[in-house]
C-alpha cells in the first residue's frame, strides 16, 4: 500500500515551477484561462508523481508576489517541498519570501531545483549553486541535495526523482501518527457540479475518511455526508492522510463554505476569534512589532486580519519571539502546534509567523501572570506538562481525554489523562451529578473560591445592614459557572471554615453588620413597635412613612432583625415580633389542642383582630408546618408524642 505525501512547489515566478511538475508528472497544472494567457500560476495547480512506495500529491503554488496569499492557502498541509530557482535568473524577492514561508510552516524536508539549466553555462550554474547554499543555511534545507534540471529537454528530472524519494523516506517516523486519528482537512476549493451539488478539495492534514461518513464544516458546526470521493480525478471509496481530495457533500449549499474554511470530524474543533501563540518574527524587519498592531495572518487556507496582543504592551523585536495573543476578525478552528505566516498589513510582505499553543483561549487581563505563565508552558516539550496547561486553559468547561489531541498535541490522550489524574494536585475532579464528572485546574478552583470569598465581602458591603447574604444573590454573581459546580466549591469553603452558612444565608466569620449610631436607634425603636402592636404590627411601608430619617434604611433594618431572631416574616410586608408569635402558638394550642380545628374568622374572633391580619398569620402557620389546612378548618399538623 502507497505512502501518501504532500509536496509543494516554491519559488519566484517564471523560474520554471509549472514546467518541471509537468516534466515530472506529464500533467499541466496551470488550468485557468486567464494562467494560459500570461504563462503564470495565480491559483493551486495540482497533480500526482508515484515514487516506489510513495504517491504525491503535488500543489503547483503561484510566485508571483500578488498571488502569496494563494501560495499560503496550497502550502498548508504540505510535508516536503520542491524549492525552484531558475538557474538563468538566481535568487530573486520571492524565493526569499518562500523560503521564509516554508521555514515558518515548519517544513522538515525537500529538494532545491535549478530549473532552466539548458540556458545557462556551467560556470554560472556553479555561482548560482553557491549562492542557494548560502541563502538555505541554518534552514531545513541545509543538507538537501541540489538538482540541476531542464524541463526542456529532460535532464535530471529521473534524479529529481531519486532525490524527491529520498527526501519522503526521510519523514516516515515524523508522519506516522497523523494517519490514526480524528479527520480533519483545510478547504482550498470550493465548487458546485450539476447532479453532485457541493464539492470542496485540499489536502488531508490528518486521520481519513469514507462514502457515507458524518463530518462537520467549520467554523459554522454545519453538519453533512460524505455522498462521493476523489483524488487527482479517481473514485474512491476512502481518503487518507497526505493525499489531494475532492469530497462531495451532502446536507450544505457551496455558498455556504468558502476557502478557508475546515472539514473535521464532528466534534474535533472548536471555533474561536481569539488564540494564543508563540509568535516570531524575522531578523530582516526593519520595525518591531508592537501591542495592538493590526496584521494578516494566514492559518490553513484562511487569511484574516488580526490584532496583536502582547504582555504588558511590550513589543517584539525583529528576529526576535515571544507568547502572544490574536484577536482574530471572524472565528477560526485550530489545533495546538499548528504553523501560521504574519504578514504586515500594509504594504503587504510577509514579517513572521509562529504556531498556535491555545486553540481556544480568552482575552489575558493586565497583571494575569497566571495566564501568561500557563500559555508559555503549553510550549513545553514535555507532553505532560503541556497537558496540565491545556487543562488549564479549558477552564470550567466540560472536555473528554480526546479533547487532549487537539488542546495539547497529544498521540495518546487516554494515557496523558490517566497520568494527569494520579496527580492529584494539578487537576481536581468534581463530581456534578452520578453520570457527570467536571475537570479543573487547581489554579481555576482557588481563582473561584477566591471570587466567591471576595464577592460575598463586595455584597457585606453594599448590604452592611444584612446579618447574611442570601445564597441565590451570590450564585446570581457566578451565573458563567452550572449550579453544581458553584455548590461544590460553596462546601469546599464552608468545610474550610472560609464561609459560614446557616438556613438564612451565607456570612464571612466575622462579618457583621455596620449601623451607624442613628441605625441601631431606629432598629431598637421598631422592634420595640412590634412587640407592643402584638397582633396588630404595623406594615413595612407605614414604618417608612413614621420615620423621619434613614427611609431607605428601615426595610434593611427589618430585615437584620428578622435574621437576628427578633422578628418573624408573616409576609412580604408584615412581621411579627418573635415573642408575639410564640405566645400566639402556645395560646392556639391550649385553645383548640390537637383534634378540634378552626377557620379564619374564628381564629380572628377569638383573637380580636382584622382579616388583614388574620389570613396572613393563618397563611404563616401554614407555611412553618405548624397546622394543615382542611377545606376551610385548619387543624394543628402534629399530635405531642405518649
Amino acid at each position: 500500500m502507497p505512502i501518501h505525501l504532500i509536496l509543494g512547489t516554491a519559488g519566484h515566478i517564471d523560474h520554471g515551477k509549472t514546467a518541471l511538475v509537468r516534466a515530472l508528472t506529464d500533467v499541466d497544472t496551470d488550468r485557468l484561462p486567464e494562467e494560459k494567457r500570461r504563462g503564470i500560476t495565480i491559483d493551486l495547480g495540482f497533480a500526482e508523481l508515484a515514487l516506489g512506495d510513495y504517491r504525491l500529491g503535488i500543489v503547483d503554488v503561484p510566485g508571483h508576489e500578488r498571488f502569496v496569499r494563494n501560495m499560503l492557502a496550497g502550502a498548508t498541509g504540505i510535508d516536503l517541498a520542491m524549492f525552484v530557482i531558475a538557474a538563468d535568473d538566481s535568487v530573486k524577492p520571492q524565493t526569499h519570501e518562500h523560503l521564509d514561508i516554508l521555514r515558518l510552516l515548519d517544513l522538515r524536508a525537500g529538494v532545491i531545483v535549478l530549473t532552466k539549466c539548458d540556458k545557462a553555462d556551467a560556470d554560472w550554474i556553479d555561482l548560482v549553486e553557491a549562492e542557494v547554499r548560502e541563502l538555505v543555511k541554518d534552514t531545513f534545507l541545509t543538507d538537501a541535495a541540489i538538482v540541476r534540471t531542464s524541463a526542456t529537454t529532460g535532464a535530471g528530472i529521473e534524479q529529481l526523482k531519486e532525490e524527491l524519494s529520498n527526501a519522503a523516506k526521510s519523514l516516515k517516523q515524523d508522519l506516522e501518527n497523523r494517519h490514526s486519528g480524528p479527520f480533519r482537512m483545510a478547504i482550498d476549493g470550493v465548487f458546485s457540479i450539476a447532479g453532485h451539488g457541493t464539492v470542496v478539495r485540499g489536502s488531508v492534514l490528518r486521520g481519513s475518511v469514507g462514502v457515507g461518513d458524518e463530518l462537520e464544516v467549520n467554523p459554522t458546526g454545519t453538519l453533512v455526508r460524505v455522498r462521493s470521493l476523489q483524488t487527482h480525478g479517481r473514485n474512491t471509496e476512502q481518503i487518507a492522510r497526505g493525499q489531494r481530495a475532492a469530497i462531495n457533500l451532502a446536507g450544505v449549499h457551496h455558498d455556504q463554505i468558502t476557502r478557508g474554511s475546515e472539514l473535521a470530524s464532528p466534534g474535533l474543533l472548536h471555533p474561536s476569534r481569539l488564540l494564543t501563540v508563540e509568535l516570531s518574527l524575522l531578523p530582516t524587519l526593519k520595525r518591531p512589532l508592537k501591542h495592538r498592531q493590526r496584521i494578516r495572518i494566514h492559518l490553513g487556507t484562511a487569511q484574516l486580519l488580526a490584532t496583536v496582543l502582547l504582555r504588558g504592551s511590550q513589543e517584539i523585536a525583529p528576529g526576535n519571539g515571544g507568547i502572544a495573543q490574536l484577536l482574530l476578525e471572524k472565528p477560526v478552528t485550530t489545533t495546538w502546534g499548528q504553523p501560521f505566516v504574519v504578514r504586515s498589513e500594509s504594504p503587504i510582505q510577509t514579517i513572521g509567523g509562529g504556531r498556535v499553543l491555545a486553540p481556544t483561549s480568552w482575552k489575558f487581563r493586565r497583571g494575569a501572570e497566571s495566564d501568561w505563565e500557563m500559555a508559555k508552558q503549553l510550549s513545553h516539550t514535555e507532553i505532560l506538562k503541556r497537558a496540565e496547561a491545556a487543562v488549564y486553559f479549558m477552564r470550567w468547561n466540560d472536555w473528554r481525554a480526546s479533547d487532549l489531541a487537539r488542546s495539547a498535541g497529544a498521540d495518546n490522550p487516554d494515557d496523558l489523562l490517566a497520568a494527569l489524574l494520579a496527580d492529584n494536585s494539578t487537576v481536581q475532579e468534581c463530581n456534578l451529578s452520578p453520570k457527570r464528572t467536571l475537570r479543573i485546574h487547581h489554579r481555576h478552583i482557588q481563582h473561584l473560591k477566591n471570587a466567591i470569598v471576595q464577592t460575598l465581602q463586595r455584597l457585606h458591603e453594599e448590604n452592611p445592614r444584612d446579618l447574611v447574604i442570601a445564597q441565590s444573590q451570590l450564585a446570581a454573581r457566578f451565573h458563567f459557572l452550572e449550579d453544581a459546580m458553584f455548590k461544590i466549591l460553596l462546601a469546599q469553603l464552608v468545610q474550610q471554615g472560609t464561609v459560614e452558612q446557616t438556613s438564612r444565608g451565607l456570612t464571612l466569620p466575622g462579618q457583621g453588620p455596620q449601623l451607624s449610631k442613628k441605625e441601631k436607634q431606629l432598629l431598637k425603636e421598631m422592634v420595640e413597635k412590634y412587640r407592643l402592636a402584638e397582633l396588630r404590627p404595623p406594615y413595612v411601608e407605614e414604618l417608612k412613612k413614621q420615620a423621619t430619617s434613614n427611609q431607605k434604611a428601615v426595610e434593611q433594618l427589618i430585615r437584620l432583625a428578622e435574621a437576628r431572631g427578633e422578628l418573624v416574616q408573616l409576609s412580604n410586608s408584615l412581621f411579627l415580633h418573635a415573642d408575639v408569635e410564640r405566645q400566639l402558638r402556645e395560646k392556639i394550642q391550649k385553645e383548640y389542642g390537637y383534634s378540634k380545628g378552626f377557620t379564619v374568622s374564628e381564629l380572628r374572633e377569638k383573637l380580636d383582630i382584622s382579616r388583614k391580619y388574620a389570613i396572613p398569620l393563618c397563611e404563616y402557620l401554614d407555611r412553618i408546618g405548624f397546622t394543615e389546612r382542611n377545606g376551610d378548618l385548619r387543624v394543628l399538623a402534629e399530635v405531642p408524642e405518649g
